[in-house]
């Protein structure tokens, strides 16, 4: 394999790892690569109960949406614990169309997108770097 194509299949690998729910895709999204990925790349949606609001918490993630210039990746917490995945088509700003996807092809295209981006800036390789534990 070539060094590309291995770091990508190493990229999905490592956001398919232990990542269950979407909380825990918020925190990598947000936390981890955050700070590298452009100003409102990953938006997250919460629920906020009143205990969360007397606690000053954020809430628990029920949506994770990442917006690339072609595509819309959106995934959401489903009422039994599970996650949808979704691929949105973008064109000027409006969704042409959308598909409902398994997660594995998710992580794809989320590691297609990130790894394009690190591909022209250096703050995103350097996250993504630090994500692989490079």
């Amino acid at each position: 394999m070539a060094g590309s194509e291995l770091d990508f299949h190493l990229l999905v690998a490592t956001l398919r790892t232990d990542r269950a729910d979407v909380e825990s895709y918020s925190r990598v999204l947000s936390d981890t690569l955050g700070a590298a990925l452009p100003p409102g790349m990953v938006e997250v949606d919460r629920r906020r109960t009143f205990a969360d609001r007397v606690a000053g918490r954020a809430g628990q993630p029920v949506e994770v949406r990442v917006t690339t210039p072609d595509q819309l990746l959106v995934l959401t917490a489903g009422r039994s614990g599970g996650i949808a995945a979704e691929v949105r088509q973008v064109v000027r700003g409006v969704v042409i169309s959308r598909r409902d996807t398994e997660l594995d092809e998710w992580l794809t295209v989320l590691a297609s997108e990130l790894q394009a981006l690190a591909s022209r800036d250096e703050r995103a390789r350097t996250a993504l770097a630090r994500l692989l534990g490079g």
